[in-house]
């Protein structure tokens, strides 16, 4: 076997995009004529005249845009509205309910719909002279037709014009949105209005505390304050999800109580942080825990609240003693364990404030666990409440949460329940001992899109349970819930004892899942994630022998992040080698945006380097080129881009497909090397991809079976890289010389 290797030393380069956007471009499949326009000009006068008579509590208007197809950033609008700055009033997205349309909210003022109106006049006033037929694509591109026109005198610009033209080729129409009753103790999060939440809701005629306020946009409201709002101004609704959450239950447990052996005081082991129910200090292995009782005093509590927290860090504490056909060769990990919930129902929202304020205070922690989940399931247009939390703590903080992917409460229920749809955390599904899915597993993805769960790993069945430690001693259990700690226990080895940070260690359980079989269809991903990881860490840290696994991570500061350092060896001047590599990011989130959830796009090339200096990218991929009048850019649709490169998720993975003929591939000229950029898109603030960490992982394939490592890293030295073999004993060694206390006589 071979070792992983660790690449340092050469920084990657940072580079700014060249090229400009090339200006409107037009939906190729519409037609935008007269009665379009006009069509759209009416819509905007009847929600002026509706928001005019309505007794609103917020100064400005809220307009919905319905797209016809999903749109990328470049085609939303950038003409009317507020023009190029219209994507910053946008308050909400959301799908349609076939998934193939935009529906986005925006927040504007009376002004600005008087100014729409005003430009589809005039826009609709070239059309009838000019273009009685419409205006297509062709047309629209055609410089020699549209110079034709005096633009002067309709008291519109050119470019303006054609901005407007290519904003209604991609709009449908306009309406105002209304969420649909919802009079139970809810988490509701509002649009945002530029007003202040308690006198927003004070002119609405509730008095709402300050308490119940997570941020100025969601709040917890009782049935009756639900009652009214969505009576006087169910507009303002963004999304509203039951405030009270049912705990995930765990399927076909079996108790069978018995006294458990002895375990050794801890040392230097790393501490991984837990929040779940509550800790029975009677265990053998309390002295592993330092347990932080959450729950108010005034809540009872049973002697059942204490069973599922008590389980869960046992596997973290004591897994592999407890189960020995899952000996990860992990050792024993230390556990703050923090018990916010008693029983099988909880306040989400509560839960939510608890967990900011555990993460704030025990910022030694990188790896948290959370086996709490809802037996609702998700909703397609917008994350939930808690995940939203876990993903804005994620990328404030270098830490990872373990999430399990919770289980199916009864038949009916399919789709996976918060937190699972977080997306910068690691969701984990359960499989049987044999590697399939569980009965009781329920389903991804997040927002239609993302691939939730992440991975799966062995969460027990009638063919064979895990063994866990509750209050009166070992039990049989099965759950998603005892899946997901045992990949904690070695996010925490990776990260704790290895050294390596949050986004390598994700990227590699990650990678330790895929093989290089073909893609997995987006049902077993909903499913399965990206597959089984592996028991054992050193199938993860170690590679085969004709496998080379490097992996590299730094910082995204502009555009393009590069680096074209990367000495694969050679054979007769071929590359003999299949090539693959998964990137993971923690991009900033918004709620607010609805299905556009994550603000920042990394988008992974790796690959030769051509004679002209491009890459010739393992997969092909051809988003993100600079653009210029010689060399225009490959226009890939935005529904296209998803599907086949994972645009805006924030895993990427990218492979070539072995097959049957094995031919090496050529080398150029001028370059040797291989190389990899980063090309970071931004969807609202331009600042959001700026200091974003990425780690990668990259695995080269010899195609006849030659292990060509130790020539790898001997180039690598010659090319100034640092080469770290990510070795057991002496990483082990290190973290124990790190820790070891040192007495001053």
């Amino acid at each position: 076997m071979n070792n992983v290797l660790e690449l340092k030393g050469k920084r990657f380069v940072q580079a700014n995009k060249n090229g400009s956007s090339g200006g409107a471009a037009m939906n190729s499949k519409v037609i935008v004529t007269s009665p379009h326009l006009l069509k759209l000009k009416d819509k905007i006068d009847q929600i002026k005249k509706y928001w005019q008579q309505e007794q609103r509590p917020f100064k400005g208007v809220l307009i919905s845009v319905y797209y016809n197809k999903i749109v990328a950033k470049s085609n939303r609008i950038a003409g009317l509205f507020r023009g190029v700055d219209s994507n910053l009033a946008i308050v909400g997205a959301k799908f349609n309910s076939e998934k193939t349309k935009h529906i986005i909210t925006y927040f504007l003022d009376f002004e600005d719909l008087d100014y729409t109106v005003e430009l589809l006049i005039k826009a609709n006033n070239i059309m009838v002279m000019h273009f009685q037929n419409g205006i297509t694509k062709s047309i629209f591109d055609n410089n020699r037709i549209i110079e034709k026109i005096a633009y002067t005198q309709y008291g519109i610009p050119k470019t303006t014009f054609k901005q407007i033209i290519a904003d209604a080729s991609y709009i449908e129409n306009f309406e105002i949105e209304r969420a649909s009753q919802q009079f139970k103790e809810s988490i509701i999060t509002l649009y945002d209005t530029k007003t202040d939440t308690q006198q927003l809701f004070k002119n609405i005629g509730i008095d709402i505390l300050s308490s119940r306020i997570l941020d100025n946009r969601t709040v917890f409201l009782d049935e009756k304050q639900a009652k009214i709002l969505f009576e006087k101004a169910p507009y303002l609704v963004s999304m509203a999800t039951e405030n009270l959450a049912d705990l995930s239950p765990e399927d076909f447990i079996e108790q069978s109580y018995q006294g458990l052996a002895y375990i050794p005081s801890p040392t230097i082991e790393p501490t991984v942080g837990v929040i779940d129910t509550l800790f029975d200090t009677n265990v053998y292995f309390a002295e592993w825990v330092e347990y932080h009782d959450m729950v108010d005093n005034s809540i009872p509590k049973s002697s059942a609240d204490y069973n599922h927290g008590t389980a869960v860090t046992s596997i973290i504490v004591d897994g592999p003693k407890l189960n020995p056909w899952l000996d990860d060769g992990c050792g024993r990990f230390k556990v703050r364990h923090f018990g916010v919930a008693v029983g099988a129902k909880f306040s989400s929202f509560t839960i939510i404030k608890q967990i900011k304020r555990i993460i704030a205070e025990n910022t030694d922690i990188k790896v948290w666990n959370i086996s709490l989940g809802s037996n609702q399931e998700v909703n397609d247009n917008f994350i939930s409440a808690e995940a939203a939390i876990l993903d804005q703590i994620q990328y404030e903080n270098d830490v990872i949460f373990v999430v399990a992917g919770t289980n199916k409460p009864n038949p009916n229920v399919v789709k996976i329940g918060s937190p699972a749809d977080s997306i910068n955390s690691m969701v984990v599904n359960a499989v049987t001992k044999s590697g399939l899915s569980t009965k009781y597993s329920r389903k991804g993805l997040a927002l239609s899109f993302f691939a939730k769960p992440d991975i799966s790993y062995y969460g027990g069945s009638e063919e064979e349970y895990i063994q866990v430690c509750e209050p009166l001693g070992a039990a049989k259990v099965a759950g998603t819930s005892y899946a997901a700690p045992w990949i904690a226990r070695k996010l925490s080895y990776l990260i704790d004892v290895l050294g390596l940070n949050r986004e390598v260690a994700k990227a590699m359980i990650i990678d330790s899942a895929r093989d290089w079989n073909d893609a997995p269809t987006p049902e077993e991903v909903a499913l399965y994630g990206h597959g089984v990881v592996p028991i054992r860490i050193e199938d993860i840290i170690q590679t085969k022998d004709d496998e080379i696994k490097f992996v590299v991570t730094d910082i995204s500061e502009k555009w393009n992040t590069y680096n074209y350092h990367f000495p694969i060896p050679l054979k007769d001047d071929c590359y003999p080698y299949f090539a693959r590599a998964t990137m993971c990011y923690f991009p900033i989130c918004d709620r607010a945006q609805g299905v556009d959830y994550t603000n920042t796009e990394l988008n992974l090339h790796f690959g030769r380097i051509k004679d002209d200096g491009k890459l010739n990218e393992i997969n092909n991929d051809k988003q993100n080129q600079n653009e210029t009048p010689d060399t225009p850019q490959s226009y890939i649709l935005e529904g296209e881009a998803r599907k086949r490169f994972r645009k805006w998720d924030n895993v990427k993975y990218i492979a070539e497909k072995i097959q049957g003929r094995k031919i090496p591939k050529k080398s150029y000229s001028k370059n040797k090397n291989w190389g990899m950029e980063i090309k970071t898109n931004n969807r609202l603030d331009p600042q959001d991809g700026i200091g974003l960490r990425f780690g990668v992982v990259v695995t080269l394939k010899e195609m006849h079976g030659v292990n060509r490592i130790d020539e790898f890293i001997k180039n690598c030295n010659l090319n100034g890289w640092l080469v770290n073999k990510i070795d057991v004993v002496n990483r082990i060694d290190i973290h124990e010389k790190v820790n070891e206390e040192i007495e001053f006589t």
